[in-house]
């Protein structure tokens, strides 16, 4: 067998690999489309096709739930996240990939360092504080430690600001430019990719997000985010599973879109970084 050959059948397996992993994986989502648009009396049949097809899961949703509501909190938590991370772990990384001072890389290493704490260690410590400042019952909890940066986005956006030449912010202070000038007219224009990457994680991160909300805000619908009020539709109608996939669809609608948009600088954002998530 040549070389040429050889490589045509390695990509062939690689190829027929790929499709049938892609296949096993979109399976339970179509699965949930399928289920979405069922009568409750077939959502236990095998045929793939509703037959008939009907949207009375999603006119009842709203019904049940103030689905409205939930999805505007989800929406209003990951957008603050989302912003918080960009602002916050881009000037991070912008102080420990350009300015250079004593103890920089020990203080990255430090701050690498705090991955390596389970969220579940902090819960309680959390807890404590934000209850002793009247913040319990709130959204706040939810969306204020973003701004307060984080190891994982600094982390990525400083692999990207470290591809950025450097005769840039020399060149930007020769011409008199501070390093605010230099961070937000240089740096951050280019690193379009590298925030777009962590937009998407964080967003995706904060709405899908059940366990801080819970914590927080266990009960009440009003403030809550979609991922508590679709657990306690789930307890209240644990049979109705065409109503459960109805809610699941219009849940990951907005992450779908917003990856929709955001692909190609995600894409590149990670390829460029070198971080695999």
């Amino acid at each position: 067998m040549t070389i040429s050959n050889r490589k045509f059948t390695l990509d062939i397996i690689t190829y027929a690999a790929l499709i049938l992993g892609g296949l096993v994986m979109v399976g339970p989502f179509l699965w949930m489309i399928s289920t979405a648009f069922k009568l409750p009396a077939d959502q236990f049949t095998r045929t793939f096709i509703p037959n008939p097809a009907t949207t009375e899961n999603f006119e009842q949703l709203w019904t049940i739930l103030p689905f409205g509501t939930l999805m505007w909190n989800s929406f209003k938590v990951a957008s603050l996240t989302t912003i918080g991370q960009l602002l916050t772990c881009s000037m991070g990384a912008f102080v420990f990939a350009v300015v250079r001072f004593r103890f920089r890389e020990v203080l990255f290493i430090a701050l690498l360092g705090t991955l390596m704490i389970p969220y579940q260690v902090t819960i309680i410590p959390n807890f404590v504080i934000y209850k002793a400042l009247g913040l319990y019952g709130t959204q706040v909890p939810l969306w204020l430690p973003a701004f307060m940066g984080g190891a994982f986005g600094t982390f990525l956006i400083r692999q990207y600001f470290l591809t950025i030449p450097l005769d840039l912010a020399e060149a930007a202070r020769v011409d008199g430019a501070s390093l605010i000038r230099i961070f937000w007219s240089i740096y951050l224009p280019l690193a379009k990719p590298a925030l777009a990457a962590l937009a998407v994680f964080s967003f995706l991160g904060s709405w899908n997000n059940l366990l801080t909300p819970l914590i927080y805000l266990p009960s009440d619908l009003q403030q809550t985010t979609l991922p508590v009020g679709l657990s306690l539709m789930q307890q209240q109608y644990s049979g109705k599973w065409t109503i459960m996939m109805a809610g699941s669809l219009i849940s990951i609608a907005p992450i779908i879109v917003v990856f929709f948009f955001a692909q190609r600088f995600f894409i590149e954002g990670i390829a460029l970084s070198g971080v695999k998530k």
